[in-house]
């Protein structure tokens, strides 16, 4: 029987892959304090976390998808997402405000708060509408929050006049000095989605709507971004490290059970095959590759970080998903499919190329000893927690301050360097980074200094564990302590 007291959570997402993977966690760790937890999505991203993993049966957590007439997902590229994001707020705040007004009427006690993830503020209007508390998950690191915040506090022209001219320093209060490849890829010359300015824009006016300091919840812990987590005005906004958030499996053992994030989507056909192949390798002799769930490599690219690799000689486990072919029937597609395959027939007894695996699984895998990477947040907090360290390769959006990151202050790797005249990272300069990192023992023992920190935070009384259960105490308190 479901007592009112306990405290009812709607956490809602945007649906992509690097979203929901977060926000999911998140859900099972506000579970973990006593709580119930309602999970607002799209029909699509529902689908998807379905199909892949066991999410359906977690106790204290249920679903209430909506549909934003792309059901079956957004099929078109990021410059025309300008209807597909409407869609997502005009249909999301009215099945938002159904859902709430459902449970008022059926005499469930209703719900405690709203915590929404970035890129849909408007969750925060139709929580203040219907007078229900509501706060931001950022899923991004501290230093990212701080950047937008400086951004919309005074400092835009500071961000935005580097001409992107790396030599130029962005000083901002509190962080270290950044220049144009470090901060996100929307505030530059060459950004191509002005959407994404204006929902960041969007969601820090709806801070400025608040009478106290705002709350605002963020995937990494104390630890980590010590500085970065106090380098707002604290009479603004109070940022809370409550990360990181993975399996449980993986970072503080609550949850053996808990081994995959819910949102990855397995491609047909796929097979363990992998563990296998890992398990016959030394250890740390492995170099483990993958850009994530949306960036998508050109063929030549692809090429020359297959030759980099081949010169360096160590075993490699690649991640080429099926999205990095071009539309199918194209000359595009037929070349990219032609290097794929010349890559997996010439790189066979030195590599594999999967088209999945399951990522945290393999930077836990004692055979890996590095990994290349987009840099995207959820890549690098798994490869910390993993105490693997980095090869930096940023595409876009938080990426690029992410691997300022990992290079100069957690010191854990490497970041390539692009040729300028063909924006390309050429073989020579993949090889030179492999040798840096692969038995680097200064990055190694800062990668595991950062593994142990993480998962003490993470465990019970740890940091992130105690800041959790703070805010849901300040809120609402934890089940059974309401009156």
């Amino acid at each position: 029987m479901v007592s009112h007291n306990q405290n009812h959570f709607i956490v809602i997402s945007f649906p992509a892959q690097g979203h929901l993977n977060p926000t999911l966690q998140f859900a099972k760790r506000l579970i973990r304090t006593g709580a119930r937890v309602t999970y607002f999505t799209t029909v699509s991203a529902h689908k998807r976390m379905l199909e892949s993993s066991n999410t359906s049966n977690i106790y204290g957590l249920t679903y209430a998808p909506f549909s934003d007439g792309y059901d079956d997902g957004f099929k078109g590229g990021l410059g025309d997402a300008d209807h597909f994001l409407s869609e997502i707020a005009r249909c999301g705040s009215q099945a938002l405000r159904e859902l709430i007004q459902s449970a008022h009427d059926g005499g469930s006690g209703g719900f405690t708060c709203i915590i929404y993830a970035i890129l849909v503020p408007w969750v925060a209007e139709v929580a203040r509408d219907l007078q229900i508390p509501s706060f931001l998950l950022w899923i991004q690191p501290a230093t990212v929050f701080d950047i937008y915040y400086y951004y919309c506090n005074g400092y835009k022209d500071v961000i935005t006049n580097n001409n992107n001219d790396p030599s130029y320093p962005i000083n901002l209060p509190n962080l270290p000095v950044l220049s144009c490849k470090d901060i996100p890829t929307f505030f530059l010359p060459t950004n191509l989605y002005p959407w994404a300015i204006s929902l960041f824009e969007n969601q820090f006016k709806v801070f400025e709507g608040e009478s106290k300091p705002v709350k605002v919840l963020v995937n990494t812990f104390d630890e980590l971004e010590s500085d970065a987590l106090k380098a707002v005005d604290v009479n603004k906004i109070n940022l809370i490290g409550i990360g990181p958030l993975i399996p449980s499996a993986f970072l503080d053992g609550q949850d053996l059970s808990d081994k995959s994030f819910g949102g990855d989507l397995v491609s047909a056909g796929t097979t363990d095959e992998y563990k296998d192949w890992l398990d016959s390798k030394e250890e740390a002799s492995v170099i483990y590759v993958s850009f994530g769930s949306v960036s998508v490599l050109e063929h030549q690219q692809m090429e020359e970080i297959f030759r980099g690799l081949t010169e360096c000689g160590f075993p490699y486990l690649w991640v080429c998903r099926e999205k990095e072919s071009k539309q199918e029937g194209t000359e595009a597609a037929k070349e990219e499919e032609s290097v794929l395959s010349r890559i997996k027939r010439e790189g066979s007894e030195q590599g594999k190329i999967v088209s999945w695996c399951s990522q945290v699984e393999v930077l836990s895998h004692s055979a890996i000893g590095c990994f290349i990477t987009h840099c995207g947040w959820n890549s690098t907090l798994e490869s910390l927690v993993g105490g693997v360290p980095l090869i930096g390769f940023p595409q876009w959006t938080d990426q690029g301050t992410n691997a300022k990151l990992i290079e100069d202050v957690w010191k854990v790797g490497v970041r390539m360097r692009v040729n300028e005249e063909t924006k390309i990272v050429e073989r020579q300069e993949v090889s030179r980074c492999v040798k840096m990192v692969m038995g680097n023992e200064e990055m190694k023992r800062n990668a595991n200094k950062w593994k142990e920190l993480a998962k003490s935070a993470a465990k019970e009384g740890g940091s992130s564990d105690r800041n959790l259960r703070g805010f849901v105490e300040e809120i609402g308190g934890l089940k059974g302590t309401k009156e």
